[in-house]
């Protein structure tokens, strides 16, 4: 337990570093508490490194309504009581803890449930854009390098919080799977997005522009056409698997 308490406070303080809310020490404590009490309460997979940034949308989400803010940029800490507070611990870890229960094998040993999850984009994208799939694979940028942080922290830090917030929506909203099926297509469409650009450039530029998207003025737009994109892949590839295989195209009747 000293040795898990001890990572959970080095990852804290680089959660949102940028943001006032996520810097502040009431909300520190808040997560400190949250992860450990998961993670003991979680010892096949216990602590992972990423899984503080999967408390963000969920702490926003819960101290905006407490606070009856009507924008994310209104939240301010010292605004909410200790008893607003508390609820915002509760909700969030009870929250996280239903959504880790969908994607454990995401954190336990050998991250099982990511290698599926990057292998089927892999496939996907092979499928919906053959010319940057073949550019990836000459210039050698492997698919696990490009996306595991992608599968890890599901998009929270490739994007702004309410785009994450946004995308997070589409994900509960989906009937099973949000965070892991529908999760993949959003992650190759996201790729695909940035095709023309890929493209272009060689291994060093291109593993230097994935780091860093240019996604930080991103708002409701882009969101709803990566979701509408991604949608309309899952309708297509989902029900029909073995395409990724065969090489067949999907039936669109």
């Amino acid at each position: 337990e000293p040795k898990l308490l001890h990572q959970i406070r080095i990852d804290i303080p680089r959660t949102v570093p940028v943001s006032p809310v996520f810097t502040h020490p009431k909300i520190q404590a808040l997560m400190e508490r949250s992860l450990l009490i998961w993670s003991i309460r979680n010892p096949a997979s216990s602590y992972v490194q990423g899984i503080n940034d999967l408390m963000t949308p969920l702490i926003m989400v819960f101290l905006a309504s407490e606070l009856a803010a009507t924008s994310y940029d209104e939240v301010h800490v010292d605004q909410a009581s200790d008893e607003m507070l508390d609820r915002v611990e509760a909700d969030t870890y009870w929250c996280l803890t239903k959504i880790l229960s969908d994607i454990q094998d995401h954190y336990t040993f050998g991250q099982p449930g990511i290698q599926r999850m990057i292998s089927t984009m892999k496939d996907i994208v092979r499928r919906i854009d053959p010319d940057l799939y073949t550019h990836l694979d000459t210039v050698g940028c492997d698919f696990m390098h490009l996306s595991f942080r992608w599968m890890n922290c599901l998009l929270l830090r490739e994007m702004p919080l309410i785009s994450a917030i946004r995308l997070w929506d589409a994900y509960i909203a989906e009937p099973s799977e949000g965070f892991s099926t529908f999760h993949v297509y959003i992650c190759a469409c996201f790729l695909v997005y940035w095709s023309p650009q890929l493209r272009e450039m060689d291994l060093q530029d291109l593993l230097l522009y994935i780091q860093e998207f240019p996604t930080k003025q991103w708002g409701t737009q882009e969101i709803e056409t990566l979701l509408a994109e991604a949608y309309v892949m899952k309708s297509l590839f989902h029900q029909a698997q073995r395409h990724f295989t065969d090489g067949s195209s999907p039936s669109k009747s």
